[in-house]
């Protein structure tokens, strides 16, 4: 039998005498397996504990220990990376693009807010009027020290809650500084605007009432735009007032570079965020390439950015206040389309798709009572009954 192996490996060698033996083709699997694992950057966990005598350990004894060693574990620094720090993305710093503002010490807020506690103490008339419950809050007195303090700091939050900044100027942000009050008036009411509050485009039809404190020299921006309402473009906003070179803080004094339009929700978009914007300006600027026409009755003129706006005018305008509203259909947008801007209103619908049913069992063991309700030829509500 051996001669015989050796005969057939004798005339496979003088048959095939150029045949040579081609090693397989390494695939991705062996590679990885034949990969040399590096060493680690430093010691594993629980490496230093001998698993083969596990009843030296220390016990715990109480699950509030158990607890309180891991919470004391895990704010030890490690070389590797954690679950969170590979889930949660770093936020990105963000961008202050407002006015420069210089806070008091927090030491100091605190000594000032121990002396008025203590001089209320001390007044027998406040708890006097406490005690026969006659003490009366001034409201006027307390909304200005939060419009001084803490107002513009809680109204960038309710802004980057609502997505102003991130849709108006890419992201950057900037402390309204200076609080912006706005009114429309109505025939028999006074509708205000606040940080979001609902306005209806009837009730914004009209020029609202615009105040704010300002030097008597300063020249402002006043911006009202809507960051929903485009009808072809995501991205676009329509300007619906935009008023430059205020003096001050006289309104009808500025220059009209876009005059009012009413906000205009189109039927099934849901709210709109109709935002009105503060610049201070460094010094008197030229609007003759952004001015409109008076009236201006076309969308495509009052297709607007306000990124852009202030990346073209970002050296001479510095945004300074913030109010908004949202405001979605009513009937007085009909005849916004029809009179003013001549066209047709669009109405945006949602398609809901049918009812699935899974396929109808010849047996349908364990199914609810009505299960073959779903299967009636016959366009009657089934109820909901599965």
């Amino acid at each position: 039998m051996a001669a015989l192996v050796r005969v057939r490996r004798a005339l496979h060698r003088a048959l095939f005498p150029s045949l040579k033996v081609v090693e397989p083709v390494r695939t991705v699997t062996s590679t990885v397996a034949l990969f040399k694992r590096t060493a680690p950057l430093g010691p594993l966990p629980n490496e230093d504990i001998d698993v083969t005598d596990l009843e030296s350990l220390e016990k715990y004894r109480s699950y509030a220990r158990y607890l309180q060693m891991a919470e004391k574990k895990s704010k030890q620094p490690t070389w590797w990376r954690t679950y969170k720090q590979y889930t949660q993305e770093p936020t990105p710093e963000k961008i202050d693009i407002g006015l420069p503002h210089f806070r008091t010490s927090r030491r100091k807020e605190l000594k000032e807010r121990r002396h008025i506690l203590k001089a209320n103490r001390n007044n027998s008339d406040l708890e006097r009027a406490s005690r026969h419950r006659t003490l009366l809050i001034p409201l006027d007195e307390v909304k200005a020290e939060w419009e001084k303090k803490n107002g513009p700091y809680n109204l960038r939050t309710i802004g980057e809650h609502y997505g102003i900044y991130r849709d108006l100027f890419n992201g950057a942000t900037f402390i309204p500084r200076v609080m912006l009050r706005v009114q429309y008036d109505c025939e028999d009411y006074a509708t205000p605007v606040y940080r979001g509050n609902v306005v209806t485009p009837t009730e914004a039809a009209e020029v609202p009432n615009v105040s704010f404190e300002a030097e008597e020299n300063s020249l402002w921006t006043l911006l009202f735009t809507n960051p929903d309402e485009h009808l072809g473009e995501n991205e676009s906003e329509y300007v619906h007032w935009l008023v430059g070179n205020i003096p001050g803080n006289a309104i009808s004094k500025g220059e009209q570079v876009c005059h009012y339009f009413p906000p205009f929700p189109a039927k099934g978009t849901g709210y709109h965020r109709c935002i009105f914007i503060l610049f201070k300006q460094d010094k008197a600027i030229n609007f003759e390439e952004d001015s409109r026409p008076n009236p201006c009755l076309s969308l495509k003129m009052r297709t607007f950015k306000t990124f852009d706006f202030y990346k073209k005018y970002q050296d001479l305008l510095t945004p300074a206040g913030m109010a908004f509203f949202q405001s979605c259909w009513d009937e007085s947008v009909t005849h916004t389309f029809h009179n003013l801007l001549d066209m047709k209103e669009p109405i945006f619908e949602y398609e809901f798709p049918p009812a699935y049913h899974p396929p109808q069992k010849k047996y349908p063991h364990g199914q609810p009572l009505r299960y073959l309700d779903r299967y009636r030829d016959s366009h009657e509500p089934t109820y909901g009954i599965y």
